[in-house]
């Protein structure tokens, strides 16, 4: 070998790295395909750190407020408009490790305090609805006259929640109605109540009593009852409160029926078809863990919801 050949040699070694392709890529990768891989790398490290967001961060769920009108006379803070939440169906929703926060009522024509904030931007940034309990539902929401004064309902009530329940089904979000709550699901879609049981249905069981939640009977689910498979009931009856005067009486459009009381068949479970859950339940759920283990273990019910609230929540 020459000296010349020799000394090119040594100046390809020791340059040739610096201007040739390096050694790691194809040799058929040009500049588009490198910034490809770089481009779907990053993708990849996004998107993986978008899933443990999803995962890790707590679902936020609302609850719908109790509404205290002010008492004719009164002083102090009876005489004010209150909102509050019952303390066992905030405590019973976050066992599941959850966020609760209480939507209020909105006010966008306020004279003290108006506001731009609507119901439809609480279905916007939570991930699901409870409607807890309470005052009747009125019957001017289902088209109907009180038969007695004192079965007029709350009806300033029915219209929040009914915008409420509207916005989150709009929305997709998941949505779970107890006792009143499923009431106004029904009538929500076009259906009725029984403004007072013992006076509407005079064979029916006392649906209510001075008991009050240790008030009890057994529920059967109907064949094909999702309700029964979510709580593995494929069959026999369950134990649940009764703390109610009013119950469905025509359901609303899509509404079907999952369980019913087992002594008069009265409806006790609600579900709208047309969405992946919205779900009324006539008894108690809240209650149950203190009221003993022989009342039906409603978990399932409260996993479900917020599984669904969890794959819609974007």
């Amino acid at each position: 070998m020459s000296t010349g050949d020799h000394d090119q040699r040594r100046h390809d070694r020791r340059h040739g790295d610096k201007l040739g392709t390096p050694r790691y890529l194809d040799p058929g990768d040009t500049v588009f395909s490198l910034w490809g891989r770089i481009i779907m790398a990053r993708y990849r490290r996004i998107a993986a750190a978008a899933t443990r967001h999803i995962i890790q961060r707590p679902l936020h769920i609302g609850i719908s407020a109790r509404i205290f009108h002010p008492e004719e006379g009164a002083k102090g803070l009876r005489s004010k408009n209150l909102q509050y939440l019952e303390e066992s169906i905030a405590q019973w929703v976050m066992s599941r490790d959850v966020l609760v926060f209480m939507i209020p009522t909105v006010n966008t024509d306020g004279l003290l305090h108006p506001s731009n904030i609507r119901l439809r931007d609480y279905a916007r940034h939570l991930d699901g609805l409870v409607l807890q309990g309470g005052a009747d539902v009125s019957p001017q929401s289902y088209a109907e006259t009180p038969t007695r004064p004192e079965w007029s309902g709350d009806r300033a009530r029915d219209m929040y929640e009914l915008e409420l329940l509207h916005e989150f089904v709009e929305a997709g979000k998941p949505v779970m109605g107890i006792c009143r709550g499923c009431q106004l699901i029904n009538v929500a879609f076009g259906g009725s109540l029984y403004q007072d049981i013992a006076s509407d249905v005079p064979d029916a069981m006392a649906h209510v009593h001075d008991d009050y939640d240790r008030h009890r009977h057994e529920i059967v689910f109907p064949e094909g009852s999702s309700l029964g498979r979510m709580l593995k009931m494929h069959s026999g009856q369950a134990l649940v409160n009764s703390i109610h005067h009013q119950a469905v009486k025509n359901l609303g459009r899509d509404m079907t029926v999952e369980a019913r009381s087992a002594p008069d068949g009265m409806v006790e479970a609600i579900r709208y078809t047309k969405a992946p859950f919205v779900m009324g339940l006539q008894w108690h759920p809240e209650f149950h863990r203190a009221g003993g283990v022989e009342l039906l273990d409603c978990t399932p019910i409260l996993d479900n919801f917020l599984r669904v609230a969890r794959e819609t929540r974007f």
